[in-house]
């Protein structure tokens, strides 16, 4: 059965909206090998209807020669919308009907493991559904002060375990967690 591993970009408030706006200064080769890494040994890419629109409007146009535009542009790309009717980035496909139930169908597929990236609201309900095994947190050393964090109004415990950690160049630590099932 294949695992899906959540990467996340977040201040060290917990803050996960708009990282665009906060996390460049403490980007370094290392965070882009880290996510570039997670994307090369999977064989597919979930992404949530919002960070969709957002990667799509901004890498589906950049210059492949850039690795990360290489690498999100070449991979085959899931997304679970109930708004959106289609999706025109290279390699995309919707996921229509019940979500999670085919997210769960598509989990018991043969093949390499599926990435994801920001989606906040389907990270979260993923994990609730208890069709998440790992969440990659990059803990970027700022205070945000206001914006959405991933868990803003509590819920069920959801108790995970730290398989690794790693503090990487300009502060940011790379904080790995399995779901407990």
């Amino acid at each position: 059965m294949k695992k899906i591993s959540a990467g996340l970009l977040m201040s060290l408030d917990g803050v996960i909206e708009a990282p665009d706006q906060w996390q460049m200064p403490y980007y370094s080769d290392e965070v882009g090998e880290i996510i570039i890494a997670q994307l090369a040994k999977s064989s597919a890419l979930l992404l949530g209807r919002k960070t969709y629109q957002e990667f799509a409007g901004f890498w589906a146009n950049t210059d492949e020669s850039d690795p990360m535009a290489n690498a999100l542009n070449g991979i085959p790309k899931l997304v679970a919308s109930t708004t959106l009717a289609s999706v025109d980035w290279s390699n995309s496909s919707l996921l229509t009907g019940n979500v999670m139930e085919e997210i769960a169908r598509i989990k018991q597929l043969p093949g390499n493991d599926i990435a994801m990236s920001g989606s906040g609201t389907l990270i979260k309900s993923l994990l609730l559904a208890g069709l998440l095994d790992e969440l990659q947190l990059l803990v970027q050393p700022i205070i945000v002060g206001h914006g959405r964090h991933l868990f803003e109004n509590g819920g069920d415990h959801q108790p995970l375990t730290l398989v690794d950690s790693k503090t990487l160049p300009k502060g940011v630590i790379h904080l790995t967690y399995q779901a407990e099932k």
